[in-house]
């Protein structure tokens, strides 16, 4: 078997390739090993146009496997991989958005890229290492591409920028940024410096309210790397890499295209810009259709209809892009760096522990909070993670809120990608456990859809987490910004995107943040890669809307309520004795079990000894209390109790005189005087008052009825 190994230092560490032509049927495969987490890419491309595609299909699956970590998981009646986890498919989104744009346009053939983990060395990141490789199986692959694609992890700690950091080293990071990119010799120039070897093409950030110019210090710090890996990719494609298939260029029907303008007129333009996306919508595909029917008219049977509508979103695209480049004019008639109008509100449903709901122009998100007991996190099973998770946020994007009729699922790709954007975007703000040991969960629904709705869901999400009582540091608020390009070098960024400008732009960038800075970032492009200058200027219009918007939220709330909601449960907190755990929890859960049952709580025990008790009353939770209190009462020489007789022996009582806490009282304590049976005295059920005469060594407590009866 063939076997060629490349070799790359990144960062201190040894990047390895091997070809080894294992998926030998796969159009181009290859293994990627950096420290001991090893992956298999594959990449394949159907022999056929998949012609009924509006889009280029293309397939990106990331697999996780337990045995790359050592791990046997799952159900006990199946141990196996089912569904993805949501880590799985967002290091899939991940690599998808990096390497899509770098496709021929007009490439119809499906293409998959499974990325799969073979083995995990609990240090390094499978998902940058991932990209690399698949990058370079489509390298050397025979699919037509304009890769390859550098990818590196950038984290920020006390001395400074790091490449590539540990997954301990990025726990204590106040930055975690994850930067792809592509030579600027092999794609076209937009805001770049003469001496950047490097566009961006993807950027995923997470980080602690970081400022818009370590952000952008961040991305240069990791460019000189990024050339290094290109360089290395194109070393292995000149020498084991395929000849490229060709796609052959779509014949241009110049007569059809000039029969198509003439129809339209300026009646695509006058359909396109105005404010209302209904209304817009509407007469755009009123348009479309009426062009159907006047070519099928003018050509019956020839098979024009497919041509017809690629020119139509064509001259979309056209007049969308000129007119902001040309004249600053945009759909809706707005300034460029104009936010839509704003609307926030919160405390909308009576029951809930929290809502907001925040509206810009057409998207309108809702949140709604729900507190839950330390209990009530989410368990996390998987090869990179085995914990548990306390803060959550969940995003549906129901079919009404675009104006369609789907079968409603589970949450897809999408949704999942959208939720855990807002997620990380709102973590850092989020308050310790320590500071507030509840479970947070927030579901955002959104009700209308016109652009950014994931960036509307962390704006809705910090109006419930206030209106909840959620003590958070500060708010966070969101906005995507667009891009138009000429590809003549003329460009301009766009504040708030929506509709067609969303669809037909050149970049998606998102960014989250409070007033003190950025907490996340989701950065993909349509066109191969962007340089500084675009980056820089992005991320000052973003702090600009951010703050516009975060102005708004606070008219409506400043901070976080100071009493949660009479709806939400309440958590009390009591340290005990950690030797008195077993106590509490009593034989096979018995005494646990009882207090929860008579007094309607849950109860949480950590190993320090520290117990949570949660009940929608404070009434149940001071009952509780109070019965966890007397079981875990360090009794003490001297006291007097009112007991209850348990057991009769032939050498004396057994008393309780706490909840699960008993006594001896032995026979020869029972009276002043000898006594020659128990039963004489006492009997199983009698209130008797003892006195703790001496507590041994083993912690067994010794009474007395006697001593008792003479303090009384």
């Amino acid at each position: 078997m063939t076997k060629e190994t490349f070799k790359l230092d990144i960062g201190g560490k040894e990047l390895k390739v091997e070809f080894r032509n294992l998926a030998e049927q796969a159009s181009g495969s290859i293994l990627v090993q950096y420290g001991e987490t090893t992956v298999l890419a594959t990449a394949v491309m159907s022999d056929s146009d998949k012609q009924e595609a509006g889009f280029f299909p293309l397939t990106v699956d990331y697999e996780e496997r337990f045995y790359a970590a050592g791990k046997i998981l799952g159900s006990r009646y199946m141990r196996r991989e089912s569904r993805p986890s949501d880590e799985a498919i967002l290091t899939s989104r991940f690599i998808d958005r990096a390497i899509r744009p770098c496709f021929p346009k007009n490439l119809k053939r499906e293409v998959q890229i499974i990325v799969t983990c073979l083995s995990w060395d609990g240090e390094n990141d499978p998902d940058v290492i991932g990209l690399i490789a698949a990058s370079l199986a489509l390298s050397i692959s025979d699919i037509p591409w304009a890769g390859p694609i550098g990818c590196l992890r950038v984290g920020k700690n006390e001395k400074g920028l790091i490449l590539n950091p540990t997954y301990q080293e990025r726990e204590k990071n106040d930055l975690d940024l994850a930067v792809a990119g592509i030579s600027s010799l092999s794609a076209k120039s937009l805001g770049n410096e003469k001496d950047d070897d490097v566009l961006i093409n993807m950027i995923e950030m997470e980080g602690n309210e970081m400022a818009e110019e370590m952000i952008l210090e961040a991305v240069n710090f990791a460019k000189a790397n990024l050339k290094n890996i290109i360089d290395f990719q194109k070393e292995i494609a000149e020498k084991i890499g395929k000849e490229k298939i060709k796609i052959e260029e779509p014949v241009k029907d110049l007569e059809l295209e000039k029969e198509i303008k003439d129809f339209l007129g300026d009646r695509l333009e006058k359909s396109l810009y105005q404010k209302d996306k209904i209304g817009r919508m509407e007469e755009v595909n009123d348009l479309k259709e009426e062009l159907a029917y006047f070519i099928e008219g003018k050509y019956p049977g020839m098979g024009k209809q497919s041509y017809v509508k690629d020119f139509f979103e064509d001259e979309i695209n056209r007049l969308v892009h000129e007119n902001v480049i040309k004249s600053d004019k945009r759909p809706d008639s707005r300034k460029i760096d104009e936010l839509r109008e704003i609307d926030c509100e919160v405390a909308l449903l009576p029951r809930t522990h929290g809502s907001g709901l925040f509206v810009r122009g057409q998207t309108k998100a809702l949140s709604i909070l729900t507190l839950g007991a330390p209990g009530d996190v989410r368990l996390l099973e998987g090869m990179e993670t085995i914990g548990k998770k306390r803060f959550m946020h969940h995003y549906n994007f129901p079919p009404y809120s675009a104006g369609e009729i789907k079968p409603m699922r589970g949450p897809g790709r999408r949704e999942i990608g959208h939720g855990m954007l807002a997620e990380k975007a709102l973590f850092p703000v989020i308050p310790s456990f320590d500071e507030f040991p509840y479970t947070i969960r927030i579901v955002t629904e959104i009700l209308s859809s016109n652009g950014s709705t994931s960036m509307a869901s962390a704006s809705s999400s910090s109006l419930a987490l206030m209106d909840a009582g959620v003590p958070i540091k500060r708010p966070v608020a969101g906005i995507a910004l667009g891009l138009m390009t000429d590809f003549s070098g003329n460009y301009k960024i766009l504040t708030d995107i929506q509709g067609p400008e969303d669809h037909h732009g050149d970049m998606d960038f998102k960014i989250a943040g409070t007033e003190k800075g950025i907490t996340a970032i989701q950065m993909d492009v349509k066109i191969e890669g962007i340089g500084e200058a675009v980056i820089k200027k992005a991320l000052e219009q973003g702090k600009k809307a951010r703050l516009q918007i975060l102005d708004k939220i606070a008219k409506v709330i400043q901070e976080p309520r100071p009493k949660l909601s009479s709806h939400a449960p309440r958590i009390s907190i009591l340290q005990i004795n950690p030797d008195k755990i077993r106590e509490v929890i009593g034989p096979g859960g018995k005494v646990i079990n009882a207090i929860i049952e008579e007094c309607g709580v849950l109860i949480d025990i950590e190993d320090s000894g520290r117990i949570f008790v949660t009940a929608e009353k404070e009434e149940a939770a001071e009952k509780a209390v109070s019965w966890i209190k007397n079981i875990t009462r360090e009794v003490k020489v001297g006291e007097i109790f009112q007991g209850k007789v348990t057991r009769i022996l032939n050498f004396g009582a057994f008393v309780e005189i706490l909840p699960g806490q008993e006594g001896l009282v032995h026979i020869s304590q029972l009276a002043p005087y000898r006594v020659g049976k128990v039963e004489d005295i006492v009997k199983v059920g009698d209130v008797i008052p003892v006195k703790v005469i001496s507590i041994d060594e083993q912690g067994r407590i010794n009474l007395s009825l006697k001593e008792a009866k003479e303090k009384s």
